[in-house]
């Protein structure tokens, strides 16, 4: 019975994670082009170098401090939303958030090799990406439900009802 009335919780857990995963994996490229198109390759160069001679620990300290500049840019956003200021509020945070995983994904890029010295930290980043295994396969039969009900496929009333939906657009996109 608890169960079942967690699997929610779970699968919107899932969700996020999976945003998150997401994000990750599609803001390092971006990230990747940024630094090719500034000259942040030089950077990147020099703090290898740099992090080469740090001990796992140190590396660490270099791995959390640039999250710290980022905290005021979410108490900013917080004041928008406090004082109604929605769009600019969602602006703030979404920007935010961008720039935290972009930049947390480029110095992880970096000190990944120093940080998995550490078989406490190795430990953590095996557990995330198990956790992030299986967040997709939670996730996965929902989507392929999803997918289906979008092509039409299934035969539940969505799937009906998004069928009887594109032929209305169809027939109403049809007579302009």
């Amino acid at each position: 019975m608890m169960r079942r009335l967690l699997q929610p919780f779970w699968v919107l857990l899932a969700v996020i994670f999976l945003i998150e995963a997401w994000l990750w994996d599609h803001l390092e490229p971006i990230v990747e082009r940024i630094v090719a198109w500034i000259p942040f390759r030089a950077f990147k160069q020099w703090l290898s170098e740099r992090i080469d001679t740090l001990s796992p620990a140190m590396t660490l300290i270099v791995f959390a401090v640039p999250v710290i500049p980022l905290f005021p840019l979410k108490l900013v956003g917080l004041w928008l939303l406090a004082n109604e200021y929605w769009v600019s509020a969602v602006v703030v945070i979404v920007l935010g958030k961008f720039v935290g995983v972009g930049v947390t994904a480029f110095i992880f890029d970096v000190t990944r090799t120093k940080l998995l010295q550490m078989a406490w930290f190795k430990n953590i980043y095996e557990f995330i990406m198990a956790m992030r295994a299986k967040a997709a396969e939670l996730v996965q039969p929902i989507k392929q439900r999803i997918r289906e009900m979008l092509r039409g496929d299934s035969d539940s009333w969505s799937s009906r009802t998004l069928q009887l939906i594109a032929r209305f657009r169809k027939s109403v996109h049809e007579a302009r």
